[in-house]
């Protein structure tokens, strides 16, 4: 018997796995909170633009609301919410859960052990998906913007248990996600979800409190310091806590830790030039700010300040950076490229 699966959570990435998955055939239900978004899933289908498109797909789509009608329990759940609407969304699809199924965590930041919480560590499974650009700009149509992972040589989605084993349940879903782009299963998910902080970290709140897309911010000589002092911060962070952190841009967590020394700068500020592979793209957090939608910030650059006082270790910029964007989510300031002047001010940086 083939496995149900659920998509919990259709923004860009829940959209962008759904309708890959359902056009490989798989048994999947998709399921979101925009109102707007299920009415044209369910009378049009996905649409899929981009490096990867144009394909149209029907899809099995339930707002929220209808959801609770489900009497059906999930094999498989990939979650793709917010931060913010984790623990909830968490509580709310773990009734849809088979005993013996795995809820796969494919959110941006640290919410792995929440998720485990709720479900149980055993029902729970880590999903990184590594240097990929995805939009959702207007219901029912999601858009892959940059190259494709597989083309490249790269794996685009990292899968692990939260206990570090590889096992035929991560290799399986690694498997089933392998459709949509290069996949694997890893032995480090925590290293990997680390990572990916730093990566979303340095550049989410850059594109998302100045409008620029993200070649156009890196041609800003202050943007890119404010990339890279945030990577140090959050490098230094994660190391302190003894994360095996997986390369940042080809270059290892302890150099981004030193970031300080003259010579490393350098090498460090190239990393964030503009290279024209993924064009003018604006993050996920930019897209919320577009939206009028709350940001993760404080999931993101927020929890790495936390953690840095946690541990001792200074965080001005992820602190500074946190306090502009969420005056932003406010409505008290208005994304603009002053603000990163801004932010080097509060943070102290000359």
């Amino acid at each position: 018997m083939s496995k149900k699966m659920a998509v919990v959570g259709a923004g860009a990435a829940g959209s962008y796995i759904g309708a890959f998955l359902t056009r490989e055939g798989y048994d999947v239900t998709i399921l979101d909170m925009w109102g707007d978004h299920v009415e044209m899933m369910r009378s049009e289908g996905l649409k899929v633009t981009g490096t990867q498109g144009p394909f149209e797909v029907p899809v099995n789509a339930y707002h929220f609301t209808d959801a609770m009608q489900l009497n059906e329990e999930f094999d498989v759940i990939f979650l793709a919410v917010k931060s913010y609407d984790t623990e909830w969304v968490a509580h709310f699809a773990k009734r849809l859960l088979k005993r013996d199924g795995v809820m796969v965590d494919n959110q941006n930041c640290m919410n792995d052990s929440l998720v485990a919480s709720v479900v149980g560590f055993e029902r729970a499974i880590g999903c990184v998906m590594s240097s990929i650009t995805v939009g959702l700009w207007e219901p029912g149509l999601v858009n892959r913007g940059g190259a494709i992972g597989r083309d490249t040589g790269h794996d685009v989605f990292r899968v692990g248990e939260l206990h570090g084993r590889i096992t035929p349940r991560a290799e399986e879903i690694a498997e089933i996600l392998s459709c949509i782009d290069a996949s694997r299963p890893t032995s480090n998910i925590w290293g990997e979800r680390w990572s990916k902080l730093v990566t979303n970290a340095s550049s989410n709140p850059i594109t998302a409190m100045t409008g620029l897309g993200s070649s156009s911010a890196g041609e800003i000589a202050e943007a890119r310091r404010l990339q890279i002092e945030i990577s140090k911060e959050c490098c230094q962070v994660g190391l302190a806590q003894k994360f095996e952190i997986e390369p940042i841009k080809g270059l290892s967590a302890e150099k981004w830790a030193e970031a300080d020394r003259g010579d490393v700068f350098e090498e460090l500020d190239a990393k964030f030039l503009p290279d024209g592979g993924r064009g003018d793209w604006k993050s996920s957090m930019s897209q919320d700010v577009t939206k009028g939608r709350r940001t993760e910030i404080e999931f993101m650059n927020g929890f790495i300040a936390r953690e840095g006082n946690r541990f001792g270790i200074p965080t001005p910029v992820n602190s500074a950076i946190t306090s502009v964007v969420s005056e932003i989510d406010a409505g008290i300031r208005k994304p603009e490229e002053g603000n990163i002047r801004e932010v080097m001010l509060r943070a102290g940086l000359s």
